[in-house]
C-alpha cells in the first residue's frame, strides 16, 4: 500500500496534532464564605480590604486607610495570592445576634408596649437607633419617639409626668459642658419629675457622625464651619447634592444604608443607648 492510499488523495493534509492542546485544565477557585473581617485582594484592580458585609450580590470591602469600595461576590479575588470565589455566608440560626450584638431571642414576640419611653432628638437618631437595636427595643416593649429638637423637653417631661413605672430615657446631640442642650438637660434633672428622667448625650455635632466615617470612605468627619448648615457642609465634603432638603434625606440613607450593626457605630453612642435601655426596663 502506497502513502497515498494509506493517507487518501493528500498524504500531508491531515494535522496529526488536531485533537492536541497545550492548554492545561481549568482548575476551580476554593469556594470562601465572606464573612465579616475576611481580608481578600480583588484581583482585577488589586484592591485589598476586609470584608464589611453584603449588600445584595455586592461585597463591600475596607482598606487599611478606611477607602470602602463595592464588588460583585464570586470569583476573581485571592487570599494570600490563592485564587478564590467567594459566596455569602451561611445563616448560622444558632447563638444568631442582632445588630447591637445581643443574642437573638427567635421565639418571643414584640412585647405589649411599656409605658416607659425613649426620646431622641430628631428623626434620623430614631432610625439609627431602631436600625442597631429595633430588635431588642421590641422584645422589650420600649418605644422610641423623637422631639424634633430638645428645645421643648421640659415640656414634654411634663406631658408626660414620669411615675408609677413609668421613665423617660432621653438621648441628646452634642451634650457637651456649656451647651444648650446641657442646660436643658440639667434643668430636667432638676425638676420634679427628674428621678424618672435619665437624659445623656454624645459628643457629636449630630447623630450622622456617630457612625463611623470609613463606612462613606472618610478618614475622619470633616470640621465645618459655623456659618455653614453641618449636613449641607458634610454633603459638600463628600461631594454629595445638597441644594434642597431632598438631597439631604438622600444623603442620609447613604450613610444609614452603611450600618450593619453595632460594630459600623462609634463606641460613644453605643454605651449611652445601652444605658437608656437599661433605665427604662428595669
Amino acid at each position: 500500500m502506497n502513502d497515498f492510499d494509506r493517507y487518501g488523495s493528500d498524504p500531508y493534509g491531515a494535522d496529526v496534532l488536531a485533537n492536541f492542546s497545550r492548554r492545561t485544565p481549568t482548575v476551580q477557585p476554593r469556594i470562601v464564605e465572606a464573612d465579616r473581617g475576611l481580608v481578600v485582594e480583588e484581583a482585577a484592580t488589586g484592591f485589598v480590604g476586609a470584608v464589611l458585609g453584603l449588600e445584595g450580590r455586592l461585597i463591600r470591602l475596607e482598606d487599611r486607610r478606611g477607602s470602602v469600595r463595592l464588588f460583585p461576590i464570586g470569583p476573581g479575588f485571592l487570599i494570600d495570592g490563592e485564587p478564590v470565589a467567594l459566596r455569602a455566608p451561611k445563616v448560622v440560626k444558632v447563638a444568631a445576634r442582632t445588630a447591637s450584638g445581643s443574642f437573638a431571642v427567635e421565639q418571643d414576640r414584640a412585647r405589649v408596649a411599656r409605658a416607659s419611653r425613649i426620646f431622641v432628638e430628631g428623626r434620623h437618631d430614631a432610625e439609627l437607633v431602631e436600625r442597631v437595636w429595633g430588635a431588642d427595643l421590641r422584645v422589650e416593649g420600649v418605644v422610641v419617639e423623637y422631639l424634633e429638637g430638645v428645645d421643648n423637653l421640659e415640656e414634654v417631661v411634663r406631658d408626660f409626668a414620669p411615675g408609677d413605672g413609668k421613665r423617660i430615657g432621653v438621648l441628646v446631640d452634642h451634650l457637651v459642658p456649656g451647651s444648650k442642650e446641657s442646660r436643658i438637660a440639667d434643668a430636667v434633672a432638676r425638676g420634679p419629675f427628674g428621678d424618672g428622667v435619665l437624659v445623656v448625650g454624645h459628643p457629636f455635632v449630630d447623630i450622622w457622625q456617630a457612625v463611623k466615617p470609613s463606612r462613606v470612605g472618610l478618614r475622619e468627619w470633616p470640621v465645618i464651619p459655623r456659618d455653614i448648615e453641618w449636613k449641607h457642609g458634610i454633603c459638600a465634603a463628600l461631594g454629595w447634592p445638597h441644594e434642597d432638603q431632598a438631597d439631604i434625606a438622600r444623603a442620609w440613607k447613604q450613610i444609614l444604608g452603611r450600618v450593619d450593626s453595632y460594630a459600623d457605630l462609634e463606641p460613644l453612642l453605643l454605651g449611652r443607648v445601652e444605658q437608656l435601655i437599661d433605665f427604662v426596663t428595669t
